[in-house]
């Protein structure tokens, strides 16, 4: 029997990656010291990620005609990723994201180009055969659409015995009010370092505290906040504290939390405890950070 695959719902992107000795200055003209095309955004990365540490894995989002689509599903087919749901819009083109690394300490500065593609629809999500899915990841995007998706879910997990229901995790990254009702749904809740800020928490385990009642009975809320590691709270009250492992030398921030969602997601997929499955996102995430792109993360 085929394994069961995870799906991750989401953004794919064209990164144009510029690698810069120091952060230019306003007014200043200064020079590359390379540049390089990179497939990315959250979901896509994540994909990427769960295919390197051998996770059967598919992704759905949204793709326009030409080039720059041609050049991402190229490199997703590279990474054995599964495309049979991404969605060919007839309107708008593949986003592109403008990203300075800054090779002194490889910290990242992303200018993001929307170009009116359509996220992928609830009656999209519709053609999706669940039975296919031992997990399903979603990244917080059209929340409102991603909502009725999330409800679909549920109500297929209520018509499986307890061993065949799917399990799901959200991503609540960027700090807008719309997207905070995902916080609802989900067996595992991904909250950012920058929404907890927006929110006025100053650290992962303030955030942990202050959002759990946010979240569905019986779920878990995690929060990595870079160098001091990640946190997690699930429905026993137990904070559980993971330490970052960062790499000799920081060449590359970029795609980092989705290395670390991906990795917590596949470690729980197989079976992991949330302690461990912590850790794992941790080491992974700083491995990833010792790199250029994700190749060698395993």
């Amino acid at each position: 029997m085929e394994d069961k695959q995870i799906l991750c719902v989401g953004l794919v992107v064209l990164d144009i990656i510029n690698v810069v000795d120091k952060y230019p200055e306003e007014d200043a003209d200064s020079r590359c010291l390379s540049q390089r095309w990179q497939r990315g955004g959250n979901a896509s990365n994540s994909c990427t990620v769960l295919s390197l540490l051998g996770a059967p894995c598919a992704f759905m989002g949204s793709l326009a005609r030409g080039h720059v689509a041609d050049f991402v599903l190229e490199d997703l087919r590279r990474y054995s990723v599964d495309l049979r749901y991404t969605v060919v819009q007839t309107t708008g083109s593949v986003p592109i994201s403008t990203v300075i690394i800054n090779r002194a300490n490889g910290s990242r500065t992303i200018l993001h180009a929307y170009r009116n593609l359509p996220d992928v629809s609830a009656a999209d999500f519709e053609k999706v055969d669940l039975t296919r899915f031992k997990w399903i990841h979603i990244e917080g995007r059209n929340a409102s659409e991603q909502v009725k998706m999330l409800q679909r879910i549920e109500q297929h997990n209520a018509r499986q015995p307890l061993a065949q229901r799917i399990r799901v995790s959200v991503e609540v990254e960027k700090p807008r009010e719309e997207m905070f009702q995902l916080f609802g749904y989900g067996d595992v809740v991904f909250v950012s370092k920058d929404v907890a800020k927006h929110l006025g928490f100053r650290s992962a385990v303030e955030a942990l505290k202050g959002l759990y009642s946010r979240v569905r009975k019986g779920a878990t809320l995690v929060c990595a906040w870079a160098e001091q590691g990640a946190d997690a709270l699930g429905p026993d009250g137990r904070l559980l504290h993971s330490d970052a492992f960062p790499p000799a030398q920081v060449v590359d921030t970029l795609g980092a939390g989705d290395t670390f969602n991906a990795s917590v997601i596949f470690s729980l997929s197989q079976g992991k405890s949330m302690q461990e499955a912590l850790s794992f996102g941790c080491q992974v995430a700083g491995r990833k950070c010792g790199l250029q792109g994700f190749d060698g993360i395993v």
